[in-house]
């Protein structure tokens, strides 16, 4: 198939180099580098898992989370401190 594709200048020169040094066709380059290009786009790494380790962060005395509508109050009244 024939298109037209146009090159950055370093992408140019360095295809033009590769294939100089390895006494291939500027075409054959261009094949190969996009064929590895397209093959690793095609299989991106897979995702991490992320994981936090849960530690317990206490609670001030004479609070309970029993009643969550009495702490929301203590701890948005103005003398809580």
């Amino acid at each position: 198939m024939r298109t037209t594709l146009t090159l950055d200048p370093d992408v140019a020169e360095r295809a033009k180099a590769d294939a100089a040094k390895m006494k291939r066709s500027f075409k054959e380059i261009i094949n190969a580098a996009l064929r590895l290009g397209l093959d690793r786009l095609e299989k991106a790494p897979a995702p991490v898992a992320y994981r936090t380790e849960p530690r317990p962060m206490g609670l001030r005395k004479g609070l309970s989370y029993d009643n969550v509508g009495e702490l929301l109050a203590q701890s948005e009244s103005e003398d809580f401190k």
